[in-house]
C-alpha cells in the first residue's frame, strides 16, 4: 500500500520508559580530541564531596556543532517567551547550592 510508505528521509525514534524520565545534571563537563568531543553530565549534591557521572553522550565534532547551534536555538526560542535566563557575575549558572530548603543540624 502506498500509505505505508515513510517518506524518504523519515525515521522512527523509540523512547523507551526508562529513558524518557531523564537524568538530572547541574553540572557538565566538556571535553575534546581530534575526533569527538565528550559531553559528561554529573550530579552535584549539597553536603556531598563526592559526585558521579549520571550520562556521558560522545559526539563527532560536526554533531558537536550541530548540537551548539541547536542547543542556541532552543535557548533563544525560551528566551523569547520566558525572559532572559539570568547569570552570575562569573559566568555560571546561578545554583542555589542549598537548594533552599533547611540547613541540616546535627
Amino acid at each position: 500500500m502506498e500509505n505505508d510508505k515513510k517518506p524518504k528521509g523519515q525515521i522512527n525514534i523509540d523512547l523507551k520508559e526508562d529513558i524518557a524520565q531523564g537524568i538530572y545534571s547541574n553540572l557538565a563537563i566538556i571535553t575534546h580530541s581530534s575526533a569527538e568531543f565528550v559531553l559528561d553530565f554529573i550530579r552535584v549534591m549539597p553536603g556531598v564531596p563526592k559526585a558521579e557521572v549520571k550520562s556521558r553522550i560522545i559526539l563527532t565534532p560536526e554533531h558537536a556543532k550541530r548540537f551548539m547551534g541547536a542547543l542556541k536555538d532552543n535557548i533563544a526560542k525560551y528566551e523569547s517567551m520566558h525572559g532572559t535566563i539570568k547569570k552570575t557575575d562569573d559566568g555560571g549558572p546561578i545554583m542555589p547550592m542549598n537548594f533552599g530548603g533547611p540547613t541540616a543540624q546535627a
